[in-house]
């Protein structure tokens, strides 16, 4: 079991909004069950009860196995749950949302649709990356043009302050090893990433798939709102880690990344950025989650017979 030691070990409580949950934990060659609210976690060294409203993300390295009453707490919970490669560099499945709303799902969805509406948000990414830049009169094909000259810049500066040489991101999904260790790292911490986003894309009712600068994937969006964040986070942590040059770097990258992004908050502001973003203007009431679609009224109330009108 790694990365166990120094967790955080709240009461047990009631189920936190997705902006007051820990980030992530990683897990490998253990066996997970349930034990009333918690993940009890077994392996050679003993056993360690989580809090399953603690964790956004549960990443499930080699040699860890799970029971159907455990998942059915983590689906219940919220919690996003990937299984990853030995590196922690590749991810599958997640779990319910935590919200019982639709509201800004439908506005996703609505601002993909709507041209207008969708490069509008596209402006707006690209804003977040450039602060206090004024992009408002740059094409599409400029913005990503200032885009690419942005990172290649961050690289050079990162490469130049560590003294690790950089010829360019260079990776092949299936052979991890086959990279550099600057590489390495870079997909170790970007897998970390890419779990955070995930898990508040989807804790928040919305569709990693529908993305406004990534298209046509199933995790589009997650590599939209991710990429928000590397330049900040995780490429100056791999050229760090890298330069450290520890016995294990995908682990190191790892701890370095969940430490870095809790002391920094980065959960709270990804789920203010999220509805930044999709610019949620109307609250669905909590009382009402459900309701009936009419082409002349918009949104009318379930669970009421409609007969007599259809009468009229």
């Amino acid at each position: 079991m790694k990365e166990i030691p120094g967790i955080i070990r709240p009461e047990l409580q009631q189920l936190p909004q997705v902006k007051d949950r820990m980030t992530f934990l990683y897990l490998e060659r253990c066996k997970l069950n349930r034990r009333d609210s918690a993940i009890e976690v077994i392996d050679d060294d003993g056993t360690v009860d989580i809090p399953a409203a603690a964790i956004s993300v549960l990443m499930l390295g080699p040699g860890s196995s799970i029971t159907h009453r455990a998942m059915e707490l983590i689906g219940d919970s919220g919690v996003t749950i990937i299984w990853v490669g030995e590196h922690g560099v590749r991810y599958y499945a997640s779990g319910r949302p935590l919200t019982k709303r639709a509201g800004l799902l439908l506005q996703q969805a609505k601002l993909v649709s709507n041209q207008r509406l969708h490069l509008a948000v596209v402006r707006k990414m690209y804003e977040m990356r450039f602060p206090g830049e004024d992009v408002s009169k740059l094409t599409l094909q400029q913005l990503r043009g200032r885009e690419g000259s942005r990172v290649r810049e961050i690289y050079r500066k990162c490469s130049k302050e560590y003294g690790i040489p950089w010829n360019g991101r260079a990776y092949q999904m299936g052979d991890f090893e086959e990279s550099n260790a600057i590489n390495q790292a870079l997909s170790a911490g970007h897998a970390c990433l890419y779990g955070l986003a995930h898990a508040v894309i989807v804790a928040l009712g919305c569709s990693p798939g529908l993305g406004f600068v990534h298209v046509g994937g199933d995790l589009s969006f997650v590599y939209d709102f991710a990429d928000l964040y590397k330049a900040e986070f995780t490429i100056p942590i791999a050229f760090e880690a890298t330069a450290e040059n520890p016995p294990d770097l995908p682990a190191y990258v790892r701890r370095k990344v969940r430490d870095t992004m809790s002391r920094n908050h980065l959960l709270e502001r990804m789920v203010r950025d999220l509805h930044y973003l999709l610019s949620e203007s109307e609250e669905i009431a909590e009382d009402e989650v459900i309701y009936l679609w009419d082409n002349r009224e918009g949104m009318v109330r379930h669970g009421i017979s409609y007969s007599a009108e259809e009468q009229a």
